[in-house]
């Protein structure tokens, strides 16, 4: 982020704001917080879901407004933009530790979506966030969002979320 000293200061605040599905990620973590500027006393952020019909972007706008309230910012317009479409590119790295930590195994590998052409992507295996094991399978490929898949670790059995790569 750059700019003036109050755009970044409105930008650590709107980074404060966690993602409601995954509370351990802040939308920043998620790479959903595309731009945050200041104006005349009010803010502007912007922000891309993560697929269009993403169900959070409600709760997230809410969450985004109250957070700027609490900072003394009386008018906050957040706006969603859909194009350039998300990618599990843009999350941060410590998003992606978080991610393991909390039990959700992070997306491998980048996505398809920045590069025009090249090799056909094979499916490699997922690491169990548990015990760290490649001895894994998917179950469905919809988990409990649709970013997510339902995987299984066969070594120690236990059930997690993949965050796909999108």
């Amino acid at each position: 982020m750059t700019g003036t000293q109050e755009e970044q200061r409105a930008w650590d605040i709107a980074a404060t704001v966690c993602d409601p599905e995954i509370p351990v990620l802040t939308i920043a973590d998620l790479g959903i917080l595309r731009t945050v500027e200041v104006a005349q006393g009010g803010v502007k952020v912007t922000i891309t879901p993560t697929y269009s019909g993403c169900p959070a972007m409600d709760a997230i706008r809410a969450d985004l407004q109250t957070a700027f309230a609490q900072q003394g910012y009386a008018a906050v317009d957040v706006e969603l933009v859909l194009a350039p479409a998300w990618t599990t590119d843009w999350m941060s790295e410590v998003g992606k530790t978080k991610l393991e930590e909390y039990g959700i195994a992070p997306p491998s590998g980048q996505s398809t979506a920045l590069r025009h052409a090249g090799p056909i992507r094979l499916t490699l295996a997922v690491k169990c966030p548990q015990c760290s094991s490649l001895n894994t399978k998917e179950l469905t490929r919809f988990g409990s969002t649709s970013c997510k898949a339902l995987h299984v670790c066969l070594d120690c059995r236990e059930p997690f979320d993949y965050f796909k790569v999108l």
